[in-house]
C-alpha cells in the first residue's frame, strides 16, 4: 500500500483529500503545518507528498525545496492562487506538478495515481546491474534508495554515499580519516568526526537489533567494518 502525506492547514480540505484517497487504496497522514509536514516529509516514508503553498510555521516553497534537496519523493503542491502556479515554474523548487483550489476530488485521485505511476517506471522495483543486497538490507545505487524488509529509508546524500560506499567493501575495515576522505572528499569542510556522526544517524535507520551493529561494526582503536 502506498502512503501519502498531506501537509494542508484546512482541516476540512485535509480530511476530504484524506478521505477520497483512502477510498482508492492509498494510506495517509496528515500534517496542518509547515515543519511537522517538513519532518515528516524527511523520513522518508512516504510515496508522495501533497503539498498546500501556504501554511502556518513554514511556507510550502520552502518545505518543497528542503524535501527536494534530501530525497526524489514525488511532491504535488497545492494552491489556492493563480499567480502561485508562475511562482512554481520560475523558482524551479523541484515539485513534480501543482493542482488549483477548488478541485474535484477525481481529479486529484487521477493526479496522485498518475505520479505514482510515473515515478515507478522512471526507477523501477526490480533489481538492477547496481543494486547491493545483504540480508533485509537493499541498496539501489542507480536510484539511489534504500530499502530495510523492502521498506525504504530516507536517507541525507552523505548518509547514502558513507553506506553505499561501506557496503560495495564488506569485512573491509575503515578509519574514520579513510571514509571522511572517501565519500567527503579531499578538499571538503570539516574531520573525521563527520563520520562518526554520519554512522550514529545511519545506525538509528538500518540497524533494528539492540547492538545497533546488524550491518556496520565498530572496530574499537580502527575504524568501522560493513558485515556482510
Amino acid at each position: 500500500m502506498k502512503n501519502i502525506l498531506i501537509v494542508e492547514d484546512e482541516q476540512i480540505i485535509a480530511e476530504l483529500e484524506r478521505d477520497y484517497l483512502e477510498v482508492s487504496g492509498y494510506q495517509v497522514e496528515i500534517a496542518s503545518d509547515g515543519q511537522k509536514g517538513l519532518e515528516l516529509g524527511l523520513s522518508g516514508q512516504y510515496d508522495l507528498i501533497l503539498l498546500d503553498l501556504m501554511l502556518p510555521g513554514m511556507s510550502g516553497f520552502e518545505v518543497c525545496r528542503q524535501i527536494r534537496d534530501k530525497l526524489n519523493v514525488p511532491i504535488l503542491m497545492v494552491t489556492a492562487k493563480k499567480e502561485d502556479i508562475d511562482v512554481i515554474r520560475g523558482l524551479g523548487l523541484g515539485a513534480d506538478d501543482y493542482i488549483t483550489k477548488p478541485f474535484k476530488p477525481g481529479e486529484l485521485v487521477a493526479r496522485v495515481k498518475a505520479h505514482l505511476a510515473r515515478y515507478e517506471r522512471l526507477i523501477g522495483d526490480k533489481a538492477g546491474p547496481n543494486e547491493i543486497r545483504i540480508r533485509e538490507l537493499r541498496i539501489d545505487a542507480d536510484a539511489r534508495r534504500v530499502f530495510l524488509q523492502e521498506n525504504e529509508v530516507g536517507l541525507t546524500t552523505k548518509e547514502f554515499d558513507l553506506l553505499h560506499f561501506l557496503a560495495q567493501n564488506p569485512n573491509r575495515v575503515f578509519s574514520k580519516n579513510h571514509l571522511f576522505d572517501s565519500v567527503w572528499g579531499f578538499d571538503s569542510l570539516g574531520d573525521a568526526q563527520t563520520v562518526t556522526v554520519h554512522i550514529r544517524k545511519l545506525r538509528e535507520k538500518i540497524e533494528t537489533g539492540p547492538s545497533r551493529t546488524d550491518y556496520i561494526e565498530t572496530v574499537w582503536g580502527a575504524g568501522y567494518r560493513f558485515r556482510n
